[in-house]
């Protein structure tokens, strides 16, 4: 959500944007409540919520997760 929030910010002040649509494949529900908190006239589109996120706010099991585990467990 944060890495989103920053380019959108950027987005409006450049473009000087009246509506914005974030469309992601997936996010996590921290995630889309940042983006909601810091861009509240934003519509977001989410395809796959997932409910958990690590230490390292990284999502669980998370999209990148597949092809990373199929080289061997994470370290």
């Amino acid at each position: 959500g944060q890495s989103t929030v920053l380019v959108c910010k950027e987005i409006i002040a450049q473009y000087k944007l009246k509506a914005l649509h974030i469309v992601a494949v997936i996010a996590s529900t921290e995630g889309i409540a940042h983006v909601r908190a810091n861009l509240p006239n934003a519509k977001v589109w989410v395809c796959a919520v997932d409910e958990e996120m690590t230490s390292k706010a990284y999502i669980v099991p998370g999209l990148g997760d597949a092809g990373d585990l199929a080289f061997g467990e994470k370290v």
